[in-house]
C-alpha cells in the first residue's frame, strides 16, 4: 500500500478527485451514479469495476449514455481533468497520479486487475484531503482497505447502504473497515457528491 501523506486542501481546486469501486450489480449502480452528477461536475470520477480481462469497453458506451460527462476508457499517462468519467480498462491496475492516470499489469489483487484497493490507495497517496471514494455493491471486499487508506490520508469516504444494494458484501465490508464512511442509498450518492463539491468549492472561494 502507498506510504501516506499529508496532503492539505488546494484553496483554488477543493476536491481533487472522485474515485468509484463496484463489482457485481456495478452496471445500475454507476449508471445511477453519473447520470446525478451535472455536465459541469468539477472533479474528474474514476471508475474502478471487475470484469473480466477479454470484456470489451462496453461498460464505458452504456455509461456515457447515461451522462453529459465525457466517459472514456484512459490511456497510459493519460491527464486527469474535470468534466470526465475514466474507466479502469479490463485487465489493468489504474493508479492515480498528479494530474495524470497511470496503468499497470502488476498481478491481481484478491483476484482482481483492476482492483479497487490499488486505485483507492493510490488516489489517497496522491491527494490527500482531497480524495473522495466510494463503494458501491459487490461481491467481496476489495474496496475496504482503500477506502480506509483514504480517510487515513484525510479523505472522505461515502459507502452505499447494503440494504440498496444488489449485492451487499462489498459495502458491509467497507462499513466495517471504515465505520465513520457516510452511509447513503444509491439514489443519495450523487446528490451528496455535488453537495460537497458545492460546499468545498464555497470555503475556497
Amino acid at each position: 500500500m502507498p506510504a501516506k501523506r499529508s496532503t492539505e486542501r488546494s484553496p483554488d481546486t477543493g476536491y481533487a478527485v472522485v474515485v468509484v469501486g463496484a463489482s457485481w450489480g456495478g452496471l445500475e449502480a454507476l449508471t445511477t451514479l453519473v447520470h446525478g452528477l451535472p455536465a459541469g461536475f468539477p472533479v474528474p470520477v474514476v471508475v474502478i469495476q471487475h470484469r473480466g480481462r477479454d470484456s470489451q469497453a462496453l461498460l464505458a458506451d452504456l455509461l456515457q449514455d447515461r451522462t453529459r460527462l465525457r466517459v472514456s476508457e484512459p490511456d497510459d499517462k493519460e491527464p486527469l481533468l474535470p468534466g470526465h468519467v475514466y474507466v479502469a480498462p479490463a485487465d489493468y491496475h489504474l493508479l492515480v497520479d498528479d494530474g495524470y492516470l497511470t496503468l499497470e499489469m502488476d498481478a491481481p489483487v484478491r483476484y482482481s486487475r483492476p482492483s479497487i484497493d490499488v486505485t483507492f490507495s493510490s488516489a489517497a497517496a496522491t491527494f490527500g484531503t482531497r480524495t473522495i471514494g466510494v463503494v458501491l455493491t459487490g461481491a467481496n471486499a476489495d474496496g475496504a482497505r482503500g477506502l480506509r487508506a483514504i480517510v487515513d490520508n484525510g479523505g472522505t469516504a461515502i459507502v452505499q447502504d447494503p440494504e440498496s444494494a444488489e449485492m451487499p458484501v462489498m459495502p458491509r465490508a467497507a462499513r466495517l473497515a471504515v465505520p465513520e464512511a457516510k452511509v447513503l442509498p444509491l439514489a443519495r450518492i450523487a446528490p451528496h457528491l455535488r453537495a460537497l463539491v458545492a460546499d468545498a468549492g464555497a470555503k475556497t472561494a
